[in-house]
């Protein structure tokens, strides 16, 4: 029976995800991106409660990944898709009548690199301990809350700009850059541990300030302080 478990939190994960799809088509782009981090959290206690438990299955692996390209994939893509699609219409009516009506279709590559991150993810040795490329939650997080962030950030509701970012941070997907994973094997504060707790002080300290908009504030810091981290070791090396 316990083997089950992760896989129905799994699964659980997946069913937040279509709730955040149905959500922002609803047009309610605030409640879509609390459906996606109550995703996040799923996501988390299925591998905690796999581990925990000592159970796991090929078939949860790939549930998971299923699962993520729907939550972490999908549902901010459609966020954001949403939100710029209520931008584009304060464009000049130029816009409208070209191709470039065209142009917040491209927010699908959003699922169509985070599944083929996902799929990397399952294959690469590399990524046991730490990430190769920005994972989807955090892309996720950062999208899906750009609504909430926008009412502190006016240029957030500026098309070209939300769609850059959109588009920068899909790319950062299936980059190579060296992201630092969040899992704890020890407390102790050393090494890259000392980077974790910055990461996590910060975090919260943000969200305890600016709330909910504080998540793509905590995102854009997390990429900004691995790539710092990560220039000083290769500094180090050299």
């Amino acid at each position: 029976m316990k083997r089950h478990i992760p896989n129905t939190i799994t699964c659980l994960n997946l069913v937040c995800g279509c709730i955040s799809i149905m959500t922002s088509l609803k047009g309610n782009l605030e409640a879509a991106a609390l459906w996606i981090i109550t995703a996040a959290v799923f996501d988390f206690l299925d591998g905690f409660s796999a581990r925990l438990l000592k159970v796991s299955s090929p078939i949860g692996k790939e549930l998971d990944s299923l699962s993520d390209i729907v939550s972490f994939g999908v549902a901010p893509a459609m966020i954001v898709f949403v939100w710029l699609s209520r931008c584009f219409y304060e464009l000049p009516s130029l816009f409208h009548e070209s191709i470039l009506r065209w142009l917040p279709y491209t927010l699908f590559l959003i699922p169509a690199l985070s599944a083929v991150r996902l799929a990397r993810f399952n294959m690469d040795e590399r990524q046991h301990t730490n990430f190769i490329g920005l994972p989807t939650p955090a892309n996720a997080l950062f999208l899906a809350f750009i609504p909430y962030a926008a009412e502190r950030v006016p240029f957030l509701n500026n098309f070209w700009v939300v769609w850059i970012f959109a588009i920068v941070f899909a790319l950062l997907l299936v980059s190579e850059i060296n992201m630092i994973s969040l899992k704890f094997k020890s407390f102790e504060f050393k090494g890259e541990n000392i980077v974790r707790y910055v990461i996590l002080t910060l975090g919260i300290l943000l969200f305890i300030i600016f709330r909910w908009s504080s998540f793509p504030i905590t995102i854009l810091s997390y990429l900004l302080i691995c790539l710092i981290y990560h220039a000083i070791i290769k500094f180090q090396n050299i």
